[in-house]
């Protein structure tokens, strides 16, 4: 039996960053260099990042391709997850996703909630698993970023963070 004040090593873990969006460039997208730029200071590996415009095939098609690479274990994406006509990555991420993980979408609006009120009602922001792969859809804005990655995935990416987190699952998550 392992002794529970042993420290716990860090695992870092690969995430890929995909910011969903018909009006940024890689030059203007704030919110993927916010997470990006979280993803490294917490100490993950940035495994890939790219931009795709609201085409609910172009979205399904990169995640399809990062859950099948194995050097992926974790996908964050920005943008896409309002109410309005062009706003379809929860429908992508829904061709994709095996299991979802309803309570980040309930707890991301709950402490967004405190920030911006009851608008946070127009967020759909989600998370799932598909093939062993963690799957997390943020709002575009760069406060959403921040209080996705602040108040939540940084603490459940953290394989020190207890009394448990989505790190320490990782091998059970293909399990049949």
């Amino acid at each position: 039996m392992s002794d529970p004040n042993t420290p716990v090593p860090f695992r870092p873990v690969r995430i890929a960053v995909l910011t969903v969006s018909d009006t940024r460039d890689p030059s203007t997208d704030a919110s993927g260099d916010i997470l990006a730029a979280r993803i490294t200071d917490a100490g993950h590996i940035l495994a890939d990042r790219t931009l795709v415009p609201d085409d609910i095939g172009a979205i399904t098609g990169i995640l399809q391709g990062w859950i099948d690479d194995a050097s992926i274990d974790v996908v964050i994406s920005t943008g896409g997850t309002g109410v309005t006509g062009r706003d379809v990555t929860p429908e992508a991420f829904a061709r994709v996703i095996e299991k979802d993980i309803p309570g980040f979408g309930e707890l991301f609006r709950m402490l967004s909630y405190a920030k911006i009120g009851t608008s946070t009602i127009q967020s759909r922001a989600m998370a799932g698993v598909a093939r062993g792969t963690y799957l997390f859809a943020l709002p575009g804005s760069r406060g959403a970023v921040k209080d996705g990655w602040d108040d939540i995935l940084c603490q459940q990416l953290d394989s020190r963070h207890k009394p448990c987190n989505f790190v320490d699952l990782m091998p059970r998550l293909q399990e049949r």
